[in-house]
């Protein structure tokens, strides 16, 4: 054979691996194209995925108000940038705050690509990021905010168009922010419609969800849903439950509607990673969390795992091994159990911005933390991956932590879970 390049060889192989059919049945859960280890055995499919943020322009673009050239060399930058450290799966944020990174019908192209809210980019993001990642080997999955409308208050500084401007009855400031009210049903069915917009018109291998549903708590502020809860929560014993019926309905609605679009496509949310505390409920994990998913944010994930609502939940396990409040080797057992026998698949968000940080705890200054997490995690069989936060630091590296990850764990391409 001539010389080939070992990305060249790489993006082969991976396109191979994404997009060709199984053998068999029998190969369901190994990779025949990815080779034996060292012990002979098949290397097991695995999804290695990394978070792509747009919002304030936290990985891509860079700036706002690139051209769509160099918009375009930075997004095809960090692909070939996945496909070298041999990650199989991209989550690009193509809604960050009620926007679009595509020619919606329904809202407004994102501020992030042109520093001006509804102005054409001059391309399509969403459809050349699909089209890019399939021809290196990459699934793409698209990620979703379903409630932020904006990181300001000001309803007048969004574009005169903006859905939010025309129906002023849906919002609510909090925190700083704007947000769509969940306990409304028009809001769920517009942003259900919004989102799946991009599912109906482009191949994404994936819908995601992260964890703002609704808003974190502020001190001293209260999430005005007093109208709605009025005139919706008639029968539930409590507003926390009327809340959380809201998530739950936007969550099953949501899987429901993608089966119909696009069957291939899976499902999957990555919410904080504390469900409850054991000491709020004996089926909680052992940790000492500050938020709760379920008590604060209303989202009800563990239920989601059980009742196999999604096809993946990827817990923002965002600590270290050994960490007092929030142990990173209490919690992945946790959620191994809670998606035990369900279907579910488990794929564990890490911290990987956090590694050389100086204003992270000294476990996060050792380049070797992360690949700690990926050995731990490779005990317990509903683990069937991770996703790291973000892109950035997967091509910047600042301490060589990705690099240890990969010379430790990936060292030869792997295919998704199915």
């Amino acid at each position: 054979m001539g010389r080939v390049s070992r990305r060249a060889f790489t993006v082969a192989a991976l396109s191979t691996l994404v997009l060709a059919g199984d053998a068999s049945a029998a190969t369901a859960d190994t990779d025949v194209t990815g080779g034996a280890g060292p012990d002979g055995r098949r290397a097991r499919r695995e999804l290695r995925g990394m978070w792509l943020a747009t919002v304030t322009n936290r990985d891509w673009p860079s700036a706002p108000g690139l051209t769509a050239a160099q918009q375009r060399t930075e997004l095809l930058t960090h692909l070939d940038t996945a496909v070298e450290r041999n990650l199989n799966a991209v989550f690009f944020q193509v809604r960050p705050t009620a926007d679009a990174l595509w020619p919606s019908p329904y809202e407004p192209w994102s501020q992030y690509l042109t520093g001006t809210q509804g102005q054409d980019p001059g391309w399509d993001p969403l459809g050349t990021a699909v089209a890019e990642a399939h021809a290196r080997g990459l699934q793409l999955h698209a990620w979703f905010n379903p409630y932020r409308v904006s990181l300001q208050t000001d309803p007048t500084k969004l574009v005169a168009s903006h859905p939010a401007r025309k129906h002023p009855d849906w919002v609510v400031p909090y925190g700083g922010k704007l947000y769509y009210n969940p306990g409304l049903p028009e809001v769920r069915a517009f942003v259900e419609t919004a989102m799946l917009d991009a599912v109906r018109h482009y191949r994404v291998d994936g819908v995601h969800f992260d964890d703002y549903f609704y808003p974190y708590p502020v001190a001293g502020q209260t999430f005005d849903d007093d109208a709605a809860y009025a005139e919706y929560g008639a029968g539930f014993p409590d507003r926390a439950s009327w809340r959380r019926d809201n998530i739950n309905r936007l969550v099953r609605e949501t899987a429901a509607k993608i089966r119909r679009i696009r069957p291939a496509a899976s499902f999957g949310i990555s919410p904080f990673g504390v469900w409850r505390n054991a000491t709020t409920d004996p089926l909680g994990s052992d940790t000492r969390a500050g938020v709760q998913t379920y008590d604060d944010l209303y989202a009800d994930t563990r239920r989601w795992v059980r009742e196999n609502w999604v096809d993946y939940i990827c817990p923002q396990v965002y600590w270290s091994i050994g960490f007092a409040a929030a142990d990173y080797a209490k919690l992945v057992p946790w959620w191994a159990e809670a998606a035990r026998g369900t279907g579910t698949h488990v794929y564990v968000g890490e911290a990987l911005y956090k590694a050389g940080d100086p204003a992270q705890p000294a476990a996060w200054q050792d380049p070797a933390e992360l690949s700690k997490h990926l050995t731990f995690a490779a005990d317990y069989p509903q683990v069937r991956g991770h996703v790291f936060f973000a892109a950035k630091e997967v091509g910047s590296d600042p301490i060589g932590a990705m690099s240890r990850v990969v010379a430790d764990h990936y060292g030869r391409p792997v295919r998704p879970p199915r």
